[in-house]
C-alpha cells in the first residue's frame, strides 16, 4: 500500500508498464529514488548527465513507442534535461520528465539555484504543470500520462522536493495509464474535398512523413492509384521509403534533387501526415491537398482516399514530368 506521495508515483509508473528511469540522484529528488528502491520493481538507470537521460528516455520511447521516464533535481538538474527534452518532443515520443523542485515555501524568494521549470520547459513538452500540494497529484500526473502516450510528447510533471514525503491522498493513482488503440479518419466532406483537388489535376505527387506509420501498404495503394511518385520527409523515411516503387527520394532540410524535383513538376500535391514544412524546401505548385488528421495519417485515409479516386476517373499513366524518373517505378515515363 503507497504511504507517501512518491510510493504512489512510483506505484503508478510500475502499473503503467514503465520498469526504468534515468537520471542523477539529487537531494530534491531523494523522496522519488527511495521510494523506487523500496519497491524494488522500477531501476534506476543512473547517467553521468542529466541531458543523457532526457535523450536515453527519448530513444527508448522512440523504439518501443511506450512512455519512458527520465528525472532531475532541482535548479541546474533539471535545467541539463531540456536538450533531450526538446528532441523528444519535435520527434513525438512519450516521455514523462520528472522535474524536482525547490523547498515549496522559498519558491519566488530568490532561493538557491532557484528557477522557474514549469516556465522553462513549457516550449518542449506538450504538458506542463506545478504540483503545490499532494492533492493534485493523482490528477496531474494521470493528466501527463496521457498526454504524453495520447499527444505523443513531452509531459513535465515539476514537484517540489518536500511533496514526495507528504502522504498520499486516500484512493490516489490505481488506474494504470495506457496509450488507448485508435482509428483516425477524416470526415467524408474534407476526403471529397480531397479527391476534387487531385481528380483535377494532372500531375500529383505525395509527399508522405512520419504520421504514416503504420499505413505503409494503404499509402502504397493510394500511391498506385493516383501513380504517382512519393516524396518521403526525413522522418517519414522508416515508414515510407521500404518495399515502395514509387519512391523519388527525400525533401526538407537535408533533402536532395529528386524529391524536390518530383514535387516542382507536379500540378497537385498530396501532403500525407509530414509533422512540419520548411517552406524553402518546397516548390511553388498551383494547388496542394492534405489528407492528415492532427499530424497523422490514418490507414483508413489512404484506403477512402484511393476508393474516391477508382470510383472517380482512371488512375494516371504519366504523373509526373521530372527529368530524372524513378528507375524502379516501370509504369512511368519521363
Amino acid at each position: 500500500m503507497a504511504s507517501s506521495v512518491a510510493d504512489a508515483m512510483v506505484a503508478l509508473l510500475k502499473s503503467s508498464g514503465v520498469r526504468r528511469v534515468y537520471g542523477v540522484p539529487g537531494d530534491s529528488l531523494n523522496g522519488f529514488t527511495d521510494a523506487m528502491r523500496r519497491d524494488g520493481g522500477i531501476t534506476w538507470e543512473h547517467v553521468r548527465h542529466e541531458e543523457a537521460a532526457a535523450f536515453a528516455a527519448g530513444a527508448e520511447a522512440a523504439l518501443t513507442g511506450e512512455l519512458a521516464v527520465c528525472a532531475g533535481s532541482c535548479g541546474p538538474g533539471n535545467l541539463h534535461l531540456i536538450n533531450g527534452l526538446y528532441d523528444a518532443n519535435r520527434s513525438r515520443v512519450p516521455v514523462l520528465a520528472v522535474a524536482a523542485h525547490i523547498p515549496e515555501v522559498e519558491i519566488g524568494l530568490q532561493y538557491f539555484q532557484e528557477t522557474h521549470p514549469q516556465e522553462l520547459f513549457r516550449e518542449c513538452s506538450v504538458y506542463c504543470e506545478l504540483v503545490s500540494i499532494p492533492e493534485q497529484i493523482p490528477h496531474v500526473m494521470e493528466s501527463a500520462m496521457r498526454a504524453a502516450l495520447e499527444r505523443g510528447g513531452v509531459a513535465v510533471v515539476v514537484i517540489p522536493g518536500g511533496v514526495f514525503f507528504a502522504d498520499v491522498p486516500s484512493g490516489a493513482m490505481t488506474t494504470p495509464v495506457r496509450k488507448a488503440a485508435s482509428v483516425i479518419r477524416p470526415a467524408d466532406a474534407p476526403l471529397a474535398a480531397v479527391a476534387q483537388v487531385l481528380n483535377g489535376a494532372s500531375r500529383v505527387s505525395i509527399l508522405a512523413g512520419a504520421g504514416c506509420a503504420g499505413a505503409h501498404d494503404q499509402l502504397m495503394e493510394f500511391a498506385g492509384a493516383l501513380q504517382a511518385p512519393i516524396v518521403h520527409a526525413m522522418r517519414g523515411k522508416e515508414w515510407v521509403e521500404y518495399d515502395n516503387r514509387f519512391d523519388v527520394g527525400m525533401t526538407g532540410l537535408i533533402g536532395f534533387g529528386s524529391g524536390y524535383r518530383a514535387m516542382e513538376h507536379c500540378d497537385a500535391w498530396s501532403c500525407s501526415a509530414p509533422t512540419s514544412r520548411t517552406g524553402s524546401s518546397f516548390p511553388r505548385v498551383s494547388r496542394s491537398s492534405r489528407s492528415t488528421c492532427g499530424g497523422r495519417i490514418s490507414a483508413a485515409g489512404c484506403r477512402s482516399l484511393s476508393r474516391w479516386w477508382a470510383r472517380s476517373r482512371t488512375p494516371l499513366r504519366r504523373c509526373c514530368r521530372c527529368s530524372r524518373p524513378n528507375p524502379t517505378a516501370s509504369t512511368w515515363t519521363g
